[in-house]
């Protein structure tokens, strides 16, 4: 990772961190706000349920007491107590009576359901409201013919899908004989707006959540018994329940809020808010750390830059670098520049000792024969002026005039028998002589600082058309130093005398040259030395014995 973006991160990471923190916070805080305050509100409405069902008890108590000591209801009680009681054979019209006289009650009162019950508790007569073919009308009283059950007191009645809230109360007539009159108004959960559940024995028996699946309800009913509220995910949503209202019979009315659905306009405004306030927070973290990253960086990055570019250059800049304000990145730069200098300095006397032990080098192989003595440097003369003349780098012509100086220094492994030898050498003593590229190599390989030099030592008598020695490469497979070596060696040995022949003139070296480019050279490189200035040339013959019998008829070292 980058020093400058593991900076940014540690300046603007903490920032964002304590963002995200103080909005989940804020979060958390509305919701647990949200859910406290409906639970508060459905407690005020569990309350104020309670007081209504106690006020309409105590006047549907008034009401039943009333009808139960009406002297019309004991009549028509009588016949029916005595036909269970007394086992009396018909009751079909006692029956009957009753069933008017409870329709009447109904129809004047609007209850829904209306029976009598014998002392033990079993039905004896009763009418129900049928379903209305509109929703605002009301059906018929009809006569209840099967599915009550003995009920008595107040609570929750279901008959078939229906449910009733009833309420009881007993009928004023011989003690004896005394019977209980009920009635009861259908049972409406209320409309979807305020989410209910009825329940009974941990089991929802009915319930107006849409969309929500019975299993889920059923589920989160059963965690919920027993509990005075509750806290349940349903749908993925929050919810909490409180035991509204106790209907009788083990019925519980459990009234619900969905919290997520209550909080969420607040959420909303307030996520909004934070994330105005927070973004605009980021925007500025964002920015100071970019800053301070930046600043903490810049100096470091220029040292980086630096070092890159020596890489590059093999040298360090000696340069003052831009200081930075903090303390440590100042003394890491001017750290740097000092390092800079000691290592330019030490380059530049290893530099003077390569170039003088090259000159050393090829001193002792010049002086070990006579004709061949100023070889060295004319060849290193001629092929730093062809690569001038060719436009190449200044560093590339350096290293061309150095390598030129060393291309011979592998003779030092050929015996001067051969080397010195008056005459022709035979093809066993050129064979030997050949091989001095490679000694050349093996010399020079035990010297880092002479690793640029050694293609030119060793592949100098490659030829263009892949004749040459050692490897006999073709065409640019071999480097263009030792392509120009190539050509300027030739050069001076056909200029130089021999002990078994005179040299060439200028003008006859330069024919042989061009005869043999595009076959031994390579012809763009002789077009160029052809063309050199004859001040270039000035220089006394002497000459190197085996390349004019390397060539073919051109002879090379």
């Amino acid at each position: 990772m980058r020093f400058r973006t593991r900076t940014f991160l540690l300046c603007f990471i903490p920032f964002a961190l304590l963002f995200a923190a103080t909005f989940w916070t804020a979060q958390t805080m509305v919701q647990s706000t949200v859910r406290s305050g409906l639970l508060a509100s459905l407690r005020g409405n569990q309350q104020a349920l309670a007081d209504a069902q106690a006020k309409a008890d105590v006047e549907n108590s008034r009401f039943l007491k009333t009808e139960g000591a009406s002297p019309e209801l004991n009549a028509a009680m009588q016949p029916l107590l005595a036909g269970v009681v007394g086992d009396a054979a018909d009751t079909d019209a006692a029956r009957k009576a009753m069933e008017e006289q409870l329709r009447g009650l109904g129809e004047r009162m609007g209850f829904d359901l209306v029976f009598v019950s014998a002392p033990d508790g079993a039905p004896l007569a009763g009418v129900v409201r049928a379903a209305a073919s509109r929703p605002d009308q009301k059906g018929q009283l009809a006569p209840l013919e099967n599915g009550l059950v003995a009920q008595q007191g107040n609570g929750l009645l279901v008959l078939g899908d229906r449910m009733f809230e009833f309420a009881s109360a007993p009928i004023d007539g011989n003690a004896a004989l005394n019977g209980t009159l009920s009635v009861g108004e259908f049972f409406h959960l209320p409309d979807a707006s305020k989410p209910a559940v009825l329940v009974r024995a941990g089991e929802a028996i009915d319930y107006n959540l849409n969309n929500a699946p019975d299993a889920a309800v059923q589920a989160a009913m059963k965690g919920c018994a027993g509990r005075q509220e509750c806290e349940f995910v349903l749908s993925g949503a929050h919810w909490i329940g409180i035991p509204m209202q106790q209907l009788g019979g083990g019925y519980t009315l459990w009234s619900l809020e969905n919290v997520d659905e209550m909080t969420r306009p607040l959420r909303a405004r307030l996520r909004t808010f934070l994330l105005v306030m927070e973004l605009g927070s980021l925007l500025i973290a964002l920015l100071s750390s970019l800053v301070s990253s930046r600043s903490i960086e810049k100096p470091i990055a220029n040292v980086i830059s630096q070092l890159r570019n020596a890489e590059k250059t093999g040298e360090l800049p000696d340069a003052p670098l831009a200081l930075s304000s903090t303390r440590e990145i100042r003394e890491l730069t001017e750290s740097y520049t000092r390092a800079a200098v000691a290592a330019r300095n030490a380059r530049q006397k290893l530099n003077r000792g390569y170039v003088q032990f090259v000159g050393s080098l090829a001193t002792a192989l010049d002086a070990r024969d006579r004709y061949t003595a100023g070889h060295s440097q004319r060849v290193s003369q001629y092929s730093s002026a062809t690569a001038e003349a060719m436009g190449l780098d200044r560093e590339y012509v350096e290293r061309i005039r150095m390598g030129a100086q060393l291309h011979d220094i592998g003779k030092i492994g050929i015996p001067d028998s051969v080397l010195q030898k008056p005459g022709r050498l035979t093809a066993e003593e050129f064979a030997k002589v050949k091989e001095h590229p490679v000694i050349g190599r093996w010399i020079l390989e035990g010297v880092e600082g002479l690793a640029p030099y050694l293609d030119a030592v060793e592949l100098h008598h490659e030829n263009w058309d892949g004749s040459g020695y050692p490897h006999g490469q073709a065409g640019e497979e071999t480097p263009i130093d030792a392509r120009i070596i190539h050509v300027s060696d030739a050069y001076d040995a056909m200029t130089s005398n021999r002990s078994y022949r005179s040299s060439m003139t200028h003008e006859q070296a330069i024919a042989e040259l061009l005869r043999c480019a595009g076959t031994q050279f390579d012809a763009r490189i002789v077009e160029v030395f052809v063309k050199l200035p004859g001040a270039v040339f000035a220089h006394e013959a002497s000459g190197s014995e085996e390349l004019a019998d390397s060539l073919k008829p051109v002879a090379s070292s």
